[in-house]
């Protein structure tokens, strides 16, 4: 029996596909989210879905320089206008 053929990379599903992303964002995602507004010179986003939060996370993390992707884990593809 030999294993699937499983690529390293880990799959990251897109926050609009969450089955909880409409549900509040969470207490660590809002601490983050402040403290990245506040470095970006942006106002602290308040009443966010968790997929919301995740994508606005992502958008300050790009504005901020912070958070880029530790080796061997890619970020989410952005959706293709």
């Amino acid at each position: 029996m030999s294993a699937p053929n499983v690529p390293n990379q880990a799959v990251v599903k897109d926050p609009d596909e969450w089955t909880t992303g409409d549900e509040p964002m969470t207490a660590p995602q809002e601490s983050y989210l402040n403290t990245l507004a506040r470095e970006a010179g942006e106002d602290p986003a308040s009443d966010l879905t968790k997929a919301e939060a995740s994508k606005k996370i992502e958008a300050l993390q790009d504005k901020t320089g912070r958070g880029a992707p530790a080796k061997g884990k890619p970020r989410r593809k952005k959706a293709q206008s």
